[in-house]
């Protein structure tokens, strides 16, 4: 498990200034819930790449209890969120992450955050370009939805005319890869352990993040500024060949999300202009989503969706899937005792016609379990794809989640 020792001190200061704050207000109070999962994940084909592991049934289990605290007075507030994961067959997917572990205090219009932190960016479907402050947990899933704690300082100032949040991150978090028993992976192993940064500081240089939000009647809008570390790496093969190395490059990025309500439509729109290794590049990802509500006079809310994914990076800078696409799908809500819930979709490639799959359904049974199911398909892809890679890592995955 990689766990580092920042992390470990990081988790500790918090934990006692928490405790050091709780004892000087007696009423206040932590509160427990969580998670534990069990996963199954079966897949449809032999493995592409040597090295991986051929069975066709692959299993896990994973925890992620939450510890939160607010004061007696209700101005300060922590969060203690460690997440861990226990696979049969990849290594490097069991692995064990601080998701957040933080304290935050709470003023009339300013709020200060200390620690390890998830910040979410973005309102489209299909890809989130602008969400940049976290690091993607790939062994997670293939869909970068999953993140590791980032450590900040984070203070927020709100007004009448928009918010304002200012982000000093001290320490960069690498991505995690699949081993070399893991599915989902390149033809050649990640060498995880002999990054290389662009920064003579490594994983100890400072990013700065500043952001603007707000909502204009309809329309939601946020914009900022990022400077530091890529979460993205790049990719060289080592020299002995039989691996590759990931470059972590510094970057300038700016973007821009957008989202106009008008009764039943959603229109949605993300952008990004980064200069980086080589180049200057931009991407941008916009479609609508509009739902139907009460479908046939039930509870039942259906949506449809639909979305264009545009990338003019090039070859030498990080690799992307979501160049020239479109997504297609929809959304269901029964809206019933059992939250039960389905999102499926296509992205299909326009330059050479190669299609994803992605189904996504869930359903509460009794009080305290969810059963979740996911479905992943990759057809036509050709050799000179990139997604030729993780073609015939086509899965069925089931989970059922206890809640506590």
């Amino acid at each position: 498990m990689r766990v580092t020792s920042r992390q470990c001190l990081l988790l500790v200061v918090l934990t006692l200034m928490v405790l050091a704050s709780a004892r000087a207000e007696e009423e206040s109070q932590w509160t427990v819930s969580g998670n534990v999962a069990i996963q199954s994940r079966v897949f449809f084909q032999d493995p592409l790449w040597p090295g991986q592991d051929p069975s066709t049934v692959q299993w896990s289990l994973s925890a992620e209890p939450e510890f939160r605290w607010r004061s007696k007075g209700g101005n300060q507030r922590a969060s203690i969120i460690p997440f861990g994961r226990v696979d049969d067959t990849d290594d490097e997917r069991t692995h064990a992450d601080l998701r957040e572990g933080y304290w935050a205090y709470e003023g009339d219009s300013t709020e200060l955050l200390v620690g390890a932190n998830k910040v979410f960016w973005g309102v489209t479907e299909s890809v989130h370009l602008v969400d940049i402050v976290n690091q993607t947990d790939r062994v997670e899933d293939l869909d970068r939805e999953d993140k590791l704690g980032q450590p900040m300082i984070n203070l927020v100032h709100e007004q009448d005319w928009g918010l304002l949040d200012f982000y000093v991150m001290p320490y960069f978090r690498e991505r995690t890869f699949p081993g070399t028993k893991g599915r989902y992976r390149f033809p050649l192993p990640i060498d995880i352990d002999n990054p290389v940064f662009e920064s003579d500081q490594g994983q100890s240089h400072t990013d700065f993040a500043f952001r603007y939000s707000h909502y204009f009647d309809e329309v939601d809008v946020g914009i900022y500024y990022f400077t530091g570390t890529s979460r993205e790496p790049r990719f060289v093969t080592s020299s002995d060949g039989l691996s590759l190395v990931p470059h972590y490059d510094l970057i300038d990025q700016v973007g821009l999300d957008l989202q106009y309500t008008k009764e039943a439509w959603l229109w949605k729109l993300e952008s990004i202009v980064r200069s980086g290794f080589q180049e200057t590049f931009q991407a941008a990802v916009g479609g609508f989503e509009y739902t139907f509500y009460g479908v046939k006079e039930s509870a039942a809310d259906v949506g449809l969706l639909m979305e264009y994914q545009y990338n003019n990076r090039s070859i030498f800078e990080p690799p992307t899937l979501a160049n020239n696409d479109l997504f297609v799908g929809t959304r269901l809500a029964l809206n019933d005792a059992q939250d039960s819930a389905l999102l499926a979709g296509v992205t299909y490639d326009t330059e050479n016609s190669s299609t994803f799959v992605n189904v996504e359904a869930e359903r509460r049974l009794g009080d305290d379990w969810v059963l979740e199911l996911r479905l992943r398909l990759i057809t036509r892809s050709s050799p000179q794809d990139l997604s030729y890679a993780i073609s015939n890592d086509d899965y069925l995955q089931v989970q059922f989640s206890r809640f506590f």
